[in-house]
Parts: C-alpha cells; sequence; structure tokens
C-alpha cells in the first residue's frame, strides 16, 4: 500500500489542529456564555426559595407567635438550608435589644459551609448588603433581594418576612459562581492561554511548513531533467538541516560521479588509442604483406631479366609494372579510405550517369566474356547526390562483380527510386550471378582488410560503404540465394 504525500500528511496535520481549536474554542465559550445575569437568576431563584422555606418552616414550627426562640432558629436553619448547596441565612429583628443582637441579627447558620465546625458567625463582608436588603424588606413589608457583582461573581441576599411575627426578618445569602465553581476562572484562563499558545503554535508551524517546502521545491527543481543537479552544477544549501544533509549527499554524489566520469573518458582515451595502435598494428602488417609479395616479384623478376635476353628482359618488365600498378592501386585505395569523403551534391541524369560508368567497364567485361547491362526505372526524376564519389563506389563493385561472375554471365547494374517509412531513396544495386560470397564472410565483407581472393586488398568494400554513409545512406549485401546483389541506399533528395 503506497503511503500518503507529504501533502495529504500536511492536510491531515492542518485538520487535527483546526479540530483541537474547535473543541477548545467551543469549551472556552461555553464558560464564557453562560452570562453573569442568567446565574444571578438562577441563585435568587434558589435563595427566595429558601428564604421563603425559612421563614414559613419557623413559623410552623414556634407555637406562640411573639415569642423569640434562638434555638429552634438555628434547628430551622440547619434543617432547609443544608438541602440546598452554597447558601447561608439567619433570622433578624429591629424591635431586639442591643443587648442580645448584633445589628440586629438574632441567628445565623451556613450548613453546607466547607470549612471545619459549624459556622455560626455573620459574615462581615457582606454585612452592608444583608442589612439593605433586610432594611428594604422591612420597609415594604415584602420580599427583596439584593446583588452586589465583582467580575465573574456576584453576591446575592434575599429578605423576607416571617408569617405571624411582626419586625422579624428572614435572610439567604448566596454566591452566583463560574460553572464550575471556584475554578471555573482560572480553568477557563488556562483553557484560553492554552488555544492562545495552540494558534500562536499552529502559525509557527504553517511558516515553518511553508518554507520547508519552498526549499523542497528549490530541492526538486534543482533535481529536474533540466535541473542544476543533471547540469553538473553544485546544489546550494537550503538552511534547513534535513535537506541540507540530502544536499550534501547529492553533492558528494555528483563529485564521485565527475571523478568517474572523468575516470572512464581517461580510459576511453586509453582504449581508444590501443585500438588505434592496435589498428594500426594490423594495417600496417597487412599493407607491408600487400607491398612485399609484389615487391618479392618484381625482384625476382629483374634478377631474371639481368640473367636473361632480350625476350626475358620484355617479359620481366611487364611483370614489374604490372606489380607496380598493383602497388599502386593498393596505396590509392587505402588513401581513399582514411581520407574524408566531401560530398558536393548536385542533381543528376541517373541514365546518362550510370551509361557513363557501365562504359568504362565494357572492355574488361568483353575481356572475360560477360555480359554488362544498365536498368533505370522510366519514372525516375532526377536525384541529388556526388556522381563523382558515387562513381567510385560503383566502380568498385563493378570490379568485384566483373571478377567473380563466371564466363558468360551476367552483371547488371540497376537503378530506382525505393519508397520506405523514411521516406524516398535511391537504390543502386550491382548484380552478378557468381559464386556469391560465404556466410563466414557476410558479416565483416565490409570492413577494412577483409576480402575473400589471395590477390585482394579489401578495401573496395571498405571505401563504398564510406561514400555511402557521407551520403547519409548505407551499404549491404542483400540476402539472395540465387544471386549476389549489393545495394547502395542513399536519400532521393538529401534534406
Amino acid at each position: 500500500m503506497p503511503r500518503p504525500s507529504f501533502s495529504s500528511q500536511l492536510l491531515t496535520l492542518w485538520i487535527l489542529i483546526a479540530v483541537l481549536c474547535g473543541l477548545l474554542s467551543v469549551a472556552v465559550w461555553l464558560m464564557l456564555s453562560s452570562a453573569l445575569s442568567e446565574r444571578v437568576v438562577a441563585a435568587k431563584q434558589q435563595a427566595e426559595a429558601a428564604c421563603t422555606a425559612v421563614a414559613s418552616r419557623y413559623d410552623l414550627s414556634m407555637q406562640r407567635s411573639g415569642e423569640t426562640n434562638v434555638d429552634l432558629m438555628h434547628a430551622v436553619l440547619d434543617i432547609v438550608l443544608i438541602q440546598t448547596e452554597g447558601i447561608e441565612g439567619g433570622f433578624w429583628s429591629r424591635s431586639e435589644p442591643a443587648s442580645k443582637t448584633v445589628n440586629g441579627f438574632i441567628a445565623y447558620a451556613f450548613p453546607t459551609y466547607g470549612g471545619s465546625g459549624v459556622k455560626r458567625d455573620v459574615p462581615e463582608a457582606e454585612t452592608p448588603l444583608i442589612v439593605r436588603a433586610l432594611r428594604s424588606t422591612s420597609s415594604s413589608g415584602q420580599l427583596q433581594a439584593e446583588v452586589v457583582t465583582s467580575g465573574t461573581d456576584a453576591v446575592l441576599t434575599v429578605a423576607c418576612p416571617v408569617p405571624h411575627h411582626a419586625d422579624l426578618l428572614a435572610w439567604t445569602l448566596t454566591r452566583a459562581r463560574p460553572p464550575l465553581g471556584q475554578y471555573g476562572e482560572r480553568a477557563t484562563a488556562i483553557l484560553a492561554s492554552v488555544l492562545a499558545v495552540i494558534v500562536v503554535l499552529a502559525l509557527f508551524l504553517a511558516l515553518t511548513l511553508k518554507r520547508w517546502k519552498r526549499n523542497l521545491m528549490r530541492l526538486e527543481q534543482a533535481l529536474a531533467p533540466d535541473g542544476e543537479f543533471e547540469q553538473g552544477k553544485r546544489l546550494e544549501r537550503l538552511g534547513e538541516r534535513d535537506l541540507d544533509q540530502i544536499v550534501d549527499a547529492l553533492n558528494r554524489y555528483g563529485e564521485r560521479a565527475e571523478r568517474l566520469k572523468r575516470v572512464a573518458n581517461a580510459l576511453d582515451r586509453q582504449l581508444a588509442q590501443a585500438e588505434r595502435f592496435s589498428t594500426l598494428g594490423k594495417m600496417a602488417a597487412q599493407i607491408a604483406h600487400e607491398i612485399r609479395n609484389p615487391a618479392g616479384a618484381m625482384r625476382l623478376k629483374a634478377e631474371n631479366a639481368l640473367a636473361g635476353d632480350g625476350a626475358r628482359r620484355e617479359a620481366a618488365l611487364r611483370t614489374i609494372i604490372e606489380q607496380v600498378g598493383r602497388i599502386e592501386s593498393q596505396v590509392t585505395s587505402l588513401l581513399a579510405l582514411t581520407q574524408s569523403v566531401t560530398v558536393q551534391a548536385r542533381e543528376v541524369d541517373l541514365q546518362a550517369w550510370l551509361d557513363d560508368i557501365a562504359h568504362t567497364h565494357e572492355s574488361r567485361a568483353e575481356s572475360r566474356h560477360v555480359t554488362l547491362g544498365v536498368e533505370v526505372a522510366p519514372h525516375a526524376t532526377q536525384p541529388v547526390f556526388d556522381p563523382a564519389q558515387l562513381a567510385r563506389a560503383l566502380d568498385n563493385l563493378l570490379v568485384n562483380a566483373l571478377r567473380h561472375a563466371p564466363s558468360g554471365g551476367i552483371v547488371t547494374v540497376r537503378a530506382y527510386c525505393a519508397v520506405t517509412e523514411e521516406g524516398e531513396w535511391l537504390r543502386l544495386e550491382v548484380i552478378d550471378n557468381g559464386s556469391g560470397v560465404s556466410p563466414a564472410d557476410r558479416e565483416r565483407i565490409f570492413e577494412p582488410f577483409v576480402t575473400g581472393r589471395p590477390d585482394g586488398s579489401g578495401l573496395g568494400l571498405a571505401v563504398v560503404r564510406e561514400i555511402a554513409s557521407a551520403h547519409g545512406g548505407r551499404a549491404n549485401l542483400a540476402e539472395d540465394p540465387n544471386m549476389t546483389r549489393f545495394v547502395i541506399d542513399i536519400p532521393w533528395r538529401p534534406s
């Protein structure tokens, strides 16, 4: 299973960060969205219910109206207020002597107080608020509430009259705190801080990944097929530790490849030089062999001529002249092979050009009793090539054909336009009905010094191949079991 791409991994990471930020945002929003006014309303309802319950329970528990029973008051406060978390309260009277009360407070209880022991002391900080609510109720004779807010907290007190007890009031006090209790505000601040840190880290990560991706794209461009690395240039470091390790490794690889390339080039030059020396050695040996044989024959004939009469000297001189011609032919073929072929192409009248070449070889064909013919396709237009160079190639092929054709045989030069997938080609064929070429020599027959005759130089067909190649074409021996057919293909009108 293929691994996900870098872009997919980056997208997944961003989705996870977005989900986490969303969850934290929802949590902070829920904490902050619990409005203080809503919490005050809920706390007021609880405090009013508790105050009414305390007043009613005391009225029902008191057998005689007008009396003050502090113990009963504490008992009622404990029983009622213990049922509601976070609510404290007490009784207050304007008519009790100052010696028996503190600011009119008769009884007080906070059953759900979290400290040790029972809390019986009226909270001093909230006393003014409680007194204000009590006086408001005493004046109006109805339940009254007072609220003081501070930040996300609110202190709420409720005062209500006790039925059938003149000047006796009950009161309750509670606090509207954040949803998570006394640590809610701190938790909200912590979550908000965590969210801010995550957002900052996400931005930092985004900038870092953006820079990393930009450097990765630079490295990818440098490694492209036409990039700096393919051009052999040294890659610059990107400032990213991980990517710089890759860049350094690639630079080391490039340097090592360049060293190996230089070594390979040096070995190629040494190999080419060794091949040239080997070729030159073979060529020198072949040339020495080709020249030594005629030279030995000439020396022998010259010695015979010096020791013989006039007729012997004349025969010896003819032999010497023939051997000199043989040496001259070898040297000429060798020079033609070693010198580059310069093509000077022009339009050529194919029929007239082939007739001139055939006419040059008619005497040799007659002496060997061989019929020499020329065939030109009737609709062939004038091709473009170098007539002099291509005539040299055809001369070599005709000499070989006339030499191998039997007495009474036929040698034919054929020319026509061959159409292939590569375009139009001028095809020249030299055909004879001789013994043909042995299978062992077919693959190497166009190489220099490869010949099937004891007196051959092995250079003629090599010259033919060089001339055809200089025209942008090729020369080959066709696969034909009934005859020997050498073929030269060159473009009909080269570009």
